[in-house]
């Protein structure tokens, strides 16, 4: 039977699971800047062209962040059946965050210890991209003769919005019929669950201005940084709360993640930071400018526009009560949220697979923050397109990173059947 023939495939490769997701890892695809897209691409690319997959090397020359210094490449590999029908797309990000402190192991060593791999990107989301490939490759050696076509992507930039990736290549048709029909993006849900889609998103960066004097004479100057300190205090005291109060009908986790958030991402106010090595003084000067970045994630029940008409209406607030306040709010970019219907072909392929392999109904949740679904959705018009994939959701840009050896297994024997249920036998 076809498959009892696929998982046992995929049983036999777990070494070599194993060993491709510790040489994804071992390459530091830090994003920002964006390092080594095209070393990773690279690596795909000779890997799935000794599986018989016609490979294409793109770099988004003219996107957001696309530099001659930090090119941002991205690979499509494409195996063709023995016959015309529907093209199942795996698409995984190749960028990975920040190190971050407080590491016990080597962030780019791919240690193996009890059962897991640990290194930056092996949950988020090199080791589904990895389960991904084993898949693939895995139903090509025991169906060869399937209908339609198998594609595997690696992609730029999900880590800060995904322009320079899916996007960019969504743009090209890349992820539209009648090239693609069904999309499963590996992202780190858990192996038993199905994601139909994301909360919203507004990224936003808010400047106080004040007046430059001399620090010994602040009366004669205006403090931006005092005046972001109102507004912080008026989130603090009125903002926040609301927000912790709203919660959504969508099946967000974890838990927290069903209210509204806000998060600071970044707060800067007065000089420049120094470049590393200066052993000076700063200067004595009033902060005429204090910016801080806002990252705000809303719900389907809240409109955009009342979401970015709250935090004009709470500035205008404190700005009434002080004097010699400025301020300007640049907007950087928003993303509605998205939702799959649980009827949706890939999600009921997924869901029996999950029965099959893992022997139990899954559960179907949506992702606290944005992935690529959102351009896939928007820009390539697919509806059809839903988040699977091994790792624990939680690790995700964690010290000490890992993801379960067992769980990848898993996740490639669902993701092959789900292939097989899509394409099958010709």
């Amino acid at each position: 039977m076809l498959i009892e023939r696929i998982l046992s495939e995929i049983a036999d490769r777990r070494e070599e699971l194993v060993e491709l997701t510790r040489e994804l890892v071992a390459i530091p695809t830090l994003n920002p800047p964006g390092e080594n897209y095209l070393a990773i691409c690279d690596f795909l690319g000779s890997r799935l062209k000794r599986s018989g997959f016609a490979v294409e090397l793109l770099r988004a020359e003219g996107a957001l962040a696309d530099s001659n210094r930090h090119p941002r490449w991205n690979i499509v590999a494409r195996r063709e059946g023995s016959s015309p029908g529907e093209c199942v797309h795996f698409n995984s990000h190749t960028d990975v965050v920040a190190v971050g402190h407080d590491w016990t192991v080597d962030p780019f060593g791919g240690k193996v210890k009890d059962g897991r791999i640990y290194g930056r990107g092996s949950c988020d989301m090199k080791g589904g991209l990895a389960a991904s490939i084993i898949a693939a490759e895995a139903f090509v050696a025991r169906c060869p003769r399937f209908r339609g076509a198998i594609e595997i992507s690696g992609t730029a930039d999900e880590e800060s919005g995904g322009y320079g990736g899916v996007a960019w290549l969504a743009e090209r048709g890349y992820f539209s019929p009648p090239r693609v029909h069904h999309v499963i993006i590996p992202e780190p849900l858990n192996k038993n669950r199905i994601c139909l889609g994301h909360r919203g998103l507004w990224w936003a960066e808010l400047e106080t201005r004040g007046r430059i004097a001399h620090g010994s004479m602040p009366f004669l100057g205006e403090c931006a940084v005092r005046h972001m300190s109102a507004i912080i205090s008026e989130m603090e005291e009125n903002l926040f709360p609301k927000l912790a109060a709203r919660r959504t009908e969508m099946p967000v986790v974890p838990e927290g993640a069903r209210q509204s958030t806000l998060n600071i991402n970044s707060i800067h106010g007065g000089e420049p930071v120094q470049e590393e090595g200066y052993g000076g003084f700063p200067a004595s000067c009033v902060p005429d400018k204090c910016r801080i970045v806002l990252d705000r994630r809303f719900l389907a029940e809240e409109p955009i526009r009342e979401v970015k008409q709250e935090i004009r209406s709470l500035v205008e607030k404190v700005a009434a009560r002080r004097q010699g306040f400025n301020w300007k709010l640049r907007e950087f970019y928003e993303v509605e949220p998205v939702a799959t219907g649980r009827e949706a072909p890939v999600a009921r392929a997924v869901d029996a697979a999950i029965e099959r392999v893992i022997g139990t109904k899954p559960d179907y949740v949506m992702s606290p923050g944005t992935y690529d679904q959102k351009h896939i959705d928007r820009i390539g018009k697919l509806k059809n397109c839903i988040a699977y994939g091994p790792g624990i959701l939680d690790l995700a840009h964690q010290p000490d990173e890992w993801i379960g050896i067992d769980d990848m297994l898993d996740s490639a024997g669902v993701m092959a059947l789900a292939i097989a249920s899509l394409l099958g036998e010709h």
